[in-house]
């Protein structure tokens, strides 16, 4: 199961639906990669979890509050200090990024106004929680030093950046010529071709793109006839129309009681799905069953 890119486009929606123009009241660290934000919006208290563990990282909306610890730490307070009370302004996805940035508006001790950035990254073992202030980091919950990683620093000072190591490119973005021409000349499973070419797209979603549009996903992507490949483009872009213009079908395969799989777009290829109104409360279940 991967939370893919396609999913953080359905939180954006949902957050910025509930919680953009909210006040951030509380601030806590209940775990060493976790935070819990309180947010009050239109007379209504939200609890905002956003977890980096390398195992299940995640941001939802939950109803169970955590005991956080007696001393919080020191990245909690250092968001304390500067976001308590603050305003959130917008939350944002970069392309098909698996990354949500979260602006929010406060005062500085001279009582001016800011804007600072939190910003999480959900990409497995290296997945962070970064505190920027315009493009530069203030903290992380997990500092990452060039000993730790030859591609990035993510320490108090240093740049902020998206990393891009992949050369992977942007299915909002796509037309036939560059799918085509990107994708489908590898010698690779189409279903790999996909997932492995554009940014956000799990295995699962290129799976189900192949299946929609009744092509063996096993196919080398570079034996496809012109008219399997136009019809593949096709069915890919009609999903990512439906992402820009924010409609989700939130899901989980179960086999037996166990989740087999979950997406933010229907998974047509299984015969048994169970449906959400929201990504939240589909990941809240789904953090409960782990």
């Amino acid at each position: 199961m991967a939370f893919d890119g396609i999913t953080v486009a359905a939180l954006t929606k949902e957050f910025n639906d509930k919680l953009t123009g909210g006040y951030i009241q509380k601030i806590a660290q209940p775990e060493t990669d976790e935070l819990q934000l309180t947010i009050k919006n239109n007379r209504h208290n939200y609890k905002l979890l956003i977890s980096a563990s390398a195992t299940l990282p995640l941001i939802h909306l939950t109803d169970q509050p955590k005991l956080s610890p007696l001393t919080a730490p020191n990245f909690c307070m250092l968001l304390r200090k500067h976001l308590g009370n603050g305003r959130i302004i917008g939350i944002t996805q970069p392309g098909l990024e698996r990354i949500l940035d979260i602006e929010i508006e406060h005062l500085n001790e001279m009582g001016d106004v800011c804007r600072k950035h939190l910003i999480t990254e959900f990409m497995g073992k290296h997945s962070n929680i970064i505190f920027c202030d315009g493009d530069t980091i203030l903290d992380s919950i997990k500092r990452v030093s060039s000993q730790m990683s030859s591609v990035r620093e993510v320490l108090p000072g240093r740049k902020y950046f998206i990393p891009n190591t992949s050369d992977k490119k942007n299915p909002l973005n796509t037309n036939y010529d560059e799918f085509k021409n990107t994708a489908l000349t590898r010698p690779v499973s189409t279903s790999k071709a996909i997932y492995s070419s554009y940014t956000g797209i799990s295995p699962v979603a290129a799976e189900e793109i192949c299946f929609e549009a009744s092509i063996n996903s096993e196919k080398p992507a570079n034996c496809l006839e012109e008219n399997e490949s136009l019809h593949l483009f096709n069915i890919f872009n009609n999903i990512m129309d439906n992402i820009k213009n924010n409609i989700f079908t939130p899901n989980i395969v179960y086999i037996g009681d166990e989740p087999k799989e979950f997406s933010s777009i229907p998974l047509e290829m299984f015969d048994k799905c169970t449906k959400y109104d929201s990504v939240s409360t589909l990941l809240r279940d789904l953090s409960l069953i782990h």
